[in-house]
């Protein structure tokens, strides 16, 4: 059985080449080996992609605590009805900031859902994703 050895880094015409010297069953052998490290490529990458969503989704699951702390004062001086101007404007930065996070939460928990051919509500549970709470 003929054997090649390669001692240079090759591109994939050269690598080709090498290919057709093989006789038709280490030819056959060699495809099925290609084909199995193309899965397991794409396996992985589909594996990258889960973890950059999974990071993402963490990632946008609220305010750091010093800023929900905030947020927390500043409604309740609202619901106090002595809130002031700047305040205000403030409330309103802080829940915009809250609504963006959860979009973007919520767009990447959508994608990996259709990742894991899933619906939203049954990845939601699997990963023990409550729906955020009402402000």
């Amino acid at each position: 059985m003929p054997t090649i050895q390669v001692v240079a880094i090759l591109s994939a015409d050269k690598l080709l080449e090498a290919a057709a010297q093989l006789d038709p069953a280490e030819l056959e052998h060699f495809v099925e080996q290609v084909i199995k490290l193309h899965e397991q490529h794409k396996a992985s990458s589909v594996s990258e992609e889960e973890t950059k969503l999974l990071l993402e989704i963490n990632r946008n699951s609220g305010l750091p605590a010093d800023l929900r702390k905030r947020y927390k004062m500043l409604k309740g001086r609202r619901d106090d009805e002595v809130l002031t101007e700047d305040e205000y404007r403030e409330l309103i930065s802080l829940s915009d900031q809250i609504e963006q996070k959860h979009v973007q939460r919520l767009e990447a928990l959508v994608k990996l859902a259709h990742l894991r051919n899933t619906t939203l509500r049954e990845l939601m549970n699997d990963l023990g994703i409550k729906p955020p709470k009402v402000a």
